[in-house]
């Protein structure tokens, strides 16, 4: 029997992983704000976290003392792009959790409605959802 390569090689998530000050603060600011749910820590104190919602994790690694936080971030760009179905009731949520919405919600000429997000390290979070009338709807 012949393995067909292509199908053998999967992917199944990306999650992303993010250098940041303080893990445990970092951690329970999406749990507290975003509503995920920490997953853990590793090593005392905390070097390494994981958090979930939904079935999407993001890392947090403890930045080193002497670390120049490097995003690659241009003017205008996102650290994480969320695609989300209910991007009014996210909005209603992080505001009623004192989330820091730098835009949105609103549709954008490319056919997705977006809000985009700053969270406690300065980081850029955006989360999109497609229109009626966008590219995938």
């Amino acid at each position: 029997m012949t393995t067909n390569v292509s199908s053998a090689a999967v992917l199944e998530a990306i999650a992303p992983q993010f250098t940041v000050p303080d893990v445990v603060a970092t951690a329970e600011y999406y749990r507290d704000v975003w509503g995920f749910n920490i997953s853990g820590y590793w090593q005392d104190p905390p070097v390494f976290g994981i958090i979930e919602r939904d079935g999407i994790e993001i890392f947090f690694n403890k930045a080193h003392p002497n670390t120049t936080p490097r995003t690659g971030r241009v003017d205008g760009g996102y650290d994480a792009y969320l695609r989300v179905r209910g991007l009014d009731a996210w909005a209603e949520r992080l505001r009623k959790h004192g989330a820091e919405i730098i835009d949105g919600p609103e549709r954008r000429v490319y056919g997705q409605r977006e809000m985009v997000v700053r969270d406690l390290n300065g980081l850029i979070v955006a989360l999109g959802e497609p229109t009626p009338f966008g590219p995938r709807g």
